[in-house]
């Protein structure tokens, strides 16, 4: 793991935890992010909640709308606005696949999580079809019948 890190560079800030729980995720992008000053300095410190976000195409471009990030501590009148729409850059070709996806079979994109990768903030988005309840249960109680098998196992290894 150690080495992995260090090989790719990546230092992951923020995760969407809630992202897996609420959609099934098709297919994964790499996007970065179109940020201002004082954005950069508070996500180093890892001052970012992406719960709520998500990206909307518009005008053939992607934006993330709902990602707080906390204004910086060192910040003056200067500070960003915590709620802003940001800028995701993509290439063309992924912009009009997610332009399609999203439109057609009615897909969201979702954020996964932001790291830093060679110093630049970047955005790991997935297209994601929403979970019903009962989709939500059964997911829940795999989970719990893994980790009973599981526990198991390590019970008769040791």
């Amino acid at each position: 793991m150690e080495k992995d890190k260090k090989k790719t560079g990546e230092k992951v800030l923020a995760t969407n935890r809630k992202a897996y729980h609420r959609y099934f995720i098709d297919e994964k992008f790499e996007a970065g992010l179109s940020l201002r000053g004082t954005e950069i300095k508070s996500i180093r410190e890892g001052k970012i909640n992406l719960q709520e976000s998500f990206g909307r195409v518009h005008n053939e471009e992607v934006f993330l709308h709902n990602c707080h990030i906390s204004p910086y501590s060192h910040g003056n009148l200067f500070n960003h606005e915590p709620l802003r729409t940001r800028k995701l850059l993509l290439h063309r070709r992924e912009i009009h696949r997610l332009m399609g996806k999203v439109q057609q079979k009615g897909l969201t994109i979702v954020p996964l999580r932001i790291y830093l990768k060679r110093g630049k903030a970047k955005v790991e988005l997935a297209l994601g079809r929403g979970k019903k309840l009962y989709d939500k249960r059964e997911t829940v109680k795999k989970r719990e019948a893994d980790r009973e098998q599981e526990k198991i196992m390590k019970g008769r290894r040791g």
